[in-house]
């Protein structure tokens, strides 16, 4: 059994203290015959910090296409030529989406706006959204928009958001080479405002974008620092028309050692499979994660892409009977 793996049986899997950056580098870096050895590990501790419990959630975005900012994975960006256009939807197909996603089981529902940050005008058509869907769907409300003032974060927790997402994407050093019209320090401070107001702070990234193992390594500390409710862990799907559109995809044995890795740096986080998991990990790999560490699932479609349909993912979750999340009021 390679060291680290003994050290994370007793500092992460026994006391419940997550593994440092050199830790996590350390898992990075292990040997394809002890991947088996460190997706148990990560299972255990996930088993033992977190429960048996998934998390299922749906996304739908509000307005997509036409974002000024210039990601370079992202197709929603109005700077580049990828097919995606400025779409907005209506208050009635907002709340049938969160009631599609309520039938398939899930607790969560995400409304997503493609924006560097909230106008007045979508801080409206939030409100009048959210009040439509607590009025009739039985469902925890999140949202995703982009960067915050502290008015706007006031605001979302008056309506009721119990939960923001705002993605660092990438780790701190390597930020610059995949976003150049905002700073990683501005998605920080709006995630600083967002955990001091007392809603849950989901933030995580995508794997793939060209980082090297040592700036993963980064990113996963700087994840557990900020100490979020949930991390989704996304992998690279090369969008046609962006910067990155030529990237090859993550190896699956690579993305399986970070999701071991990740749930070792933040065992009481909840770790979400996200976008690209379909073509990086498919239907084996998908299990795997789901036996190594993660512990919330996105069903459905996401923004830009295709996912797995929700009955996939669910008849998995039965067959390892692990048991979906019951709606929580207290959330």
């Amino acid at each position: 059994m390679p060291e680290i793996l003994d050290q994370a049986r007793t500092q992460v899997l026994g006391d419940g203290v997550g593994l440092d950056e050199a830790g996590v580098l350390a898992v990075l870096n292990l040997p394809d015959e002890h991947l088996p050895a460190a997706l148990q590990l990560a299972h255990d501790v996930r088993m033992r910090w977190c429960g048996p419990e998934v998390e299922v959630e749906g996304i739908v975005s509000l307005k997509t296409g036409g974002c000024p900012e210039d990601c370079h994975f992202c197709s929603q960006s109005g700077l580049f030529t990828s097919p995606v256009r400025s779409v907005w939807l209506d208050i009635p197909s907002l709340v049938e989406a969160a009631k599609q996603t309520a039938k398939t089981g899930a607790t969560e529902f995400c409304i997503v706006a493609a924006v560097r940050g909230p106008d007045a005008r979508l801080m409206k058509q939030m409100r009048e959204g959210v009040a439509a869907i607590r009025a009739e769907v039985d469902i925890q409300v999140a949202a995703s928009l982009g960067m915050l003032s502290q008015e706007q974060v006031d605001d979302l927790v008056d309506m009721g958001v119990h939960r923001y997402n705002h993605n660092l994407e990438t780790c701190r050093s390597y930020f610059p080479n995949v976003v150049t019209t905002h700073s990683w320090e501005e998605r920080w401070e709006t995630l600083r405002m967002v955990r001091d107001s007392g809603m849950e702070v989901c933030c995580g990234g995508i794997l793939g974008l060209g980082e090297t193992v040592e700036q993963r390594a980064e990113f996963a500390a700087q994840l557990a620092e900020l100490n979020p409710h949930e991390v989704p862990l996304n992998f690279l799907n090369p969008r046609p028309g962006t910067p990155l559109g030529d990237r090859p995809v993550v190896e699956g044995k690579d993305a399986l050692r970070a999701i071991a890795a990740f749930r070792l740096a933040m065992p009481r986080t909840i770790l979400r499979y996200a976008g690209g998991r379909e073509i990086t990990l498919g239907d084996l790999g998908t299990r795997d994660g789901l036996l190594g560490g993660i512990n919330a699932v996105i069903v459905g479609n996401y923004l830009t892409t295709l996912g797995r349909p929700a009955t996939a993912d669910l008849d998995l979750l039965d067959e390892l009977k692990m048991p979906v999340k019951a709606l929580s009021a207290t959330l």
